[in-house]
This record gives C-alpha cells, sequence and structure tokens, in this order.
C-alpha cells in the first residue's frame, strides 16, 4: 500500500540534504563544540555556520540565536526567561487563548509565582484583536505572547501590528514560530519582534532540536543551569549533529519557499474545496484567507475524530484530529472552544497538513475516499440520532 503523510504540522520527514550534512557529525567530527583540538573545533565551526544560516532566515544577527531541544524549550526560555528577568518592571503577561500548550502552561505556571496573565480571546476565524491587546496593555505589560500561525487551524496572526503594539507601551513580543517556518516569510525587525521560537522537525529538519531568536539587548533568566553554553542561556553540551541538520533544513527551506508555498496552497485549496462540496455537514475550522498554505481543518457533524483518522489509516492516509501533543487527550479541543464551536461538533475534527513534499495526485486520492469514509462511519455513528430529517421535498 503506497501511504500518504497528510500530518506534517505534527512533524516532516527528514530532507535526505539534511541527513547528508548531518551525517559526519556523528561519526567523523564527532567532538565537543567547548573543546580545544582540532575535533571540537570543527563542531564548534559547524554550530557557527549552523547559527548564521538560522539566523539569515529571519533577518537576526547569528549572536541573536540560542539552540535548544526544540520549540517548547524555546517557548519556556523565552516566556519564563523573559517574565523572571524583567519582574522589576512589571508582573504582567498578555496572550491568546488559542496559543500551543507549550506557551499556556508555561503561562499557568508562572501564575503560580506571582505573574499575572490576561488571555486574548480570538474570532471566530481565531484571530486576535489588536484592539483588544491595546485595551488589556498595563503599565505592569512586561511581555506579550502572541503565536504567528495556529498549529491546528492554521490562522495566521498580523505579528507585525501586534507586536508593534507591546513595542509602543514597552514590553517585549514573543511569537511561537514553529509552524510558520518555510510558510510564512519573517523578518524579525520589520515584525517588531523581540523573542521567536521554532522547531527543527517541522521543516524537514531531525527531531530534538530547535532555536530561539533572543533580540540583542533583551533581557533573559536561563531556565538550565549548568557549564554556560549558548551564552549562559542554554547550558549544556550542544547537539551538534541536531544542529547541523537544522541549519541545512532551513536553509533549504528559505531557498524553496516562494515555490513550495504556490505548491502547497494550490494543493491545500483542492482539498478544502473538493471535500466542502463533496461531504455534508462538513465546516472549514478557521478562515479561507489568511491561513497557512498547508493546512485544511475541517469538522464534520455525527462522527467521532478518532474513528476517522483511523479509517483513513487503514485506507494508507495519516492525518490528524488536531495538535500532534494532545491527540491521545480525549478533551475537546481548547483552539475549537475558542473560536466557539461546540463541543458536539467539535469531537468530528480532522486536521489535514501539507509539506513540500506532497504531490496533487495525493490530494485527489484523499478526494476519492473521504465520502466513503464518513458515510460509513455515519451510518454506524449513534451521534447521526442527532441529525434533524430533511423536511418533505427539501
Amino acid at each position: 500500500m503506497q501511504r500518504i503523510y497528510f500530518d506534517n504540522s505534527a512533524t516532516t520527514c527528514l530532507d535526505p540534504k539534511v541527513l547528508e550534512a548531518m551525517r559526519p557529525y556523528f561519526d567523523q567530527w564527532y567532538g565537543n563544540a567547548s573543546s580545544l583540538h582540532a575535533l571540537g573545533r570543527e563542531s564548534y565551526n559547524a554550530l557557527d555556520e549552523a547559527r548564521r544560516k538560522t539566523a539569515k532566515a529571519i533577518g537576526a544577527q547569528a549572536r541573536e540565536i540560542i539552540f535548544t531541544s526544540g520549540g517548547t524549550e524555546s517557548d519556556n526560555l523565552a516566556i519564563q526567561g523573559a517574565a523572571f528577568a524583567n519582574s522589576s518592571k512589571g508582573n504582567h503577561i498578555i496572550t491568546s487563548t488559542i496559543e500551543h500548550h507549550a506557551v499556556l502552561n508555561t503561562c499557568r505556571f508562572l501564575e503560580g509565582q506571582g505573574f499575572k496573565v490576561t488571555y486574548l480571546a480570538v474570532d471566530p476565524h481565531g484571530k486576535v484583536d489588536p484592539e483588544s491587546l491595546k485595551k488589556a496593555m498595563t503599565k505592569s505589560t512586561i511581555l506579550v505572547s502572541i503565536m504567528t500561525a495556529n498549529n491546528e487551524i492554521g490562522t495566521i496572526q498580523d505579528v507585525r501590528e501586534l507586536g508593534g503594539i507591546a513595542h509602543d507601551a514597552g514590553a517585549l513580543f514573543h511569537t511561537d514560530a514553529v509552524q510558520s517556518i518555510g510558510k510564512v516569510p519573517l523578518d524579525v525587525t520589520r515584525e517588531n519582534i523581540d523573542l521567536l521560537a521554532m522547531s527543527a522537525h517541522k521543516f524537514h529538519g531531525p527531531k530534538g532540536v530547535g532555536a530561539l531568536f533572543v533580540r540583542k539587548g533583551t533581557n533573559l533568566r536561563p531556565v538550565v543551569y549548568g557549564g554556560g553554553q549558548e551564552r549562559g542561556l542554554r547550558s549544556s553540551t550542544e547537539n551538534v549533529p541536531g544542529i547541523v541538520g537544522l541549519g541545512k533544513a532551513i536553509e533549504l527551506s528559505m531557498a524553496e519557499m516562494t515555490e513550495s508555498v504556490e505548491k502547497m496552497t494550490s494543493i491545500r485549496d483542492r482539498i478544502i474545496q473538493g471535500t466542502l462540496s463533496s461531504v455534508d455537514d462538513c465546516n472549514l475550522n478557521g478562515p479561507l484567507e489568511g491561513r497557512l498554505c498547508n493546512n485544511a481543518n475541517f469538522r464534520f457533524d455525527y462522527i467521532e475524530g478518532e474513528a476517522l483518522v483511523l479509517s483513513l489509516d487503514l485506507k494508507g492516509i495519516a492525518a490528524s484530529t488536531g495538535s500532534a501533543c494532545s491527540s491521545r487527550d480525549s478533551e475537546t479541543s481548547h483552539v475549537l472552544k475558542a473560536i466557539g464551536v461546540r463541543n458536539e461538533h467539535a469531537r468530528g475534527t480532522l486536521r489535514v497538513s501539507l509539506s513540500r513534499m506532497n504531490a496533487m495526485d495525493e490530494a485527489d486520492e484523499f478526494l476519492g475516499v473521504i465520502p466513503e469514509v464518513i458515510a460509513r462511519l455515519r451510518a454506524i455513528s449513534p451521534m447521526s440520532m442527532l441529525k434533524k430529517p430533511s423536511s418533505p421535498g427539501g
């Protein structure tokens, strides 16, 4: 069976060119980057090159890049680090109700440490209203954290305007850009970003490595203490092969972004239009415009999303019900709750997420399968009893 992978927001395959770039640092140039001998210097130089590539991708300086274990650690370092380092200026943080749990749970932890957090509501498409941010700002606001694009429904935020509002009030602006690298053009200066988190495995790099952009002059307190690597902000022997992989992956993503975004947008639109036109009682979660080029998120009434994912898997199609970080959690998505989707409808959600490795014929194969799968699940679902019968002649 030829399998189709439509779960790229959860993780992407490793680009063969990335693997090739990483390979020598496993068994040939395996030195500790802090060592002074030739093997150590080669590793240090490899980190330096990856840092330059990462910085170039977002319009930053190499010294402003801190390597981490992934998006979650980057978000934690940014939010905890900024909160504790700037607590003498204030104790108020602003975020949104649809952030990734790496942000939301960090903010909840900080509430237990005496910080006050405002969770901004979003509109039915998942957008943060800049006016609501302006109204929420206070003299004690030290940090605003709004994701660039949502991992579940694909909504892209106007981070430039939101960051400008934060800066006008003297606060730092952090964005979780984990889903955006290689899909949304980002320049940290133009977008008014002080702290930006990314994760390599979302753009065809290896798992277990990420980066945090920290604007020069931004005060952070470390959350990990040790030997003082990464300018003292992230102590630990660096994951040299992983960091080399991140650098190569982001270089490739930037070089191919225009073409790959156009390709993914075309496939995404085919899937959205085809699904909505062929399946009754189906709705798109998130906006038609202003969404990630690789994201289509549907809700199908009268079925369970888990059953749908497993049924598609039997057909050789890998997709998800929502965020991979909570896909085994039976609770309704907090993102869908935030945009006003009722629990009984939110349970039938399917997220289709693409990468530049996908092809249009895979979309056509999906569209050939989805109506039959939905019909079969509805035929055996007790929730179908909730469907109102059509009126005579209608």
